[in-house]
């Protein structure tokens, strides 16, 4: 989430560079200023009262101590006014700065600067390509009839006991998703990542958290009766495990990966008729996830593409 300050800093800088998302962020900012504007005038004009407020309950002391209670009588109907206007200010810094907080959940990230404009794969930026695509030769089976035919992966029996895009592993299968799961894992805790294993299932704060929420609802499983959500990835519980945690510079950077199961619903056309292993609602997944000083940010992103790199290089 931006930080509104920096949006206030950089307003036409940020609605230029959400434009490389073909996303119009124009009127949602003019809004978020005049909301985060409205809590700041309320917030001064609230520690103006208290500050009042304090000077007056010293004053009443002062009273007393001297006798003069008719006087101090007077100064506490002042009191009970004040009072009222903290009341009033408080309920109104709050409404503001939810107010803005619904609004910055709307407002994207801003893309790096490398990224080019652009609203088809065409237009994408190749960072890294290595190897030739292989030429299938004629009468060439799909994956999902392969493993069909030597009996690793049935679609149908998913359909049967779940409904589409939950398949069953069996067999060979099986016991490759699981060998491929501590493959990888033990090849990132060698790393020096920590390994976390993680509930499956998430609470709306952390939803918040990693942006799934509140754009990308549509697209996770809801378990309604307890408010709670099958995860999407395992980035999610993952990151969240540092979420309103203080780290001191010397803890960085903090390295973990994890392996859950991850559910998506893949709502919409573009999922609707793809077969086999593409667009599943349910997969594995191992993750490694880096919380690093932002000014290291991209060196640490080139150092966990390198090291995946040489995983699949058969490195180490």
């Amino acid at each position: 989430m931006l930080p509104i300050h920096f949006i206030r800093e950089n307003k036409e800088a940020v609605i230029e560079k959400l434009s490389k998302k073909n996303f119009d962020a124009q009127e949602l900012i003019h809004q978020l200023l005049e909301e985060d504007l409205k809590k700041r005038n309320s917030q001064t004009d609230l520690e103006q009262v208290l500050a009042e407020s304090n000077k007056i309950a010293k004053d009443i002391g002062d009273l007393m101590k001297n006798g003069e209670k008719a006087k101090a009588d007077i100064l506490k109907l002042k009191t009970t006014q004040l009072k009222e206007q903290e009341k009033t200010l408080k309920v109104a810094v709050e409404e503001y700065n939810n107010n803005c907080q619904e609004i910055l959940y709307k407002i994207p990230n801003i893309p790096a600067d490398i990224v080019p404009i652009g609203k088809t794969p065409e237009e994408n930026l190749n960072i890294f390509e290595q190897g030739a695509i292989p030429k299938l030769h004629e009468g060439a089976l799909p994956h999902w009839e392969l493993a069909k035919k030597y009996n690793l992966i049935d679609f149908e029996l998913g359909v049967k006991i779940t409904g589409a895009g939950f398949p069953v592993y069996i067999g060979k299968g099986a016991k490759l998703q699981r060998a491929l799961i501590s493959y990888f894992l033990d090849k990132n805790t060698d790393a020096g990542y920590v390994e976390y294993q993680v509930p499956h299932l998430v609470n709306e704060a952390s939803g918040f958290g990693t942006g799934q929420l509140p754009d990308k609802e549509g697209q996770m499983y809801h378990v309604g009766i307890d408010n709670l959500y099958l995860i999407p990835t395992a980035e999610v519980p993952v990151t969240n495990l540092f979420r309103d945690v203080l780290l001191n510079e010397n803890q960085l950077p903090v390295l973990c990966t994890g392996y859950t199961p991850c559910f998506r619903r893949e709502a919409g056309s573009y999922g609707a008729h793809v077969r086999g292993l593409n667009r599943l609602h349910q997969f594995d997944k191992v993750e490694i996830v880096r919380i690093e000083k932002p000014e290291n940010s991209y060196q640490a992103l080139d150092g966990m593409v390198d090291h995946v790199k040489d995983i699949l290089n058969g490195g180490f």
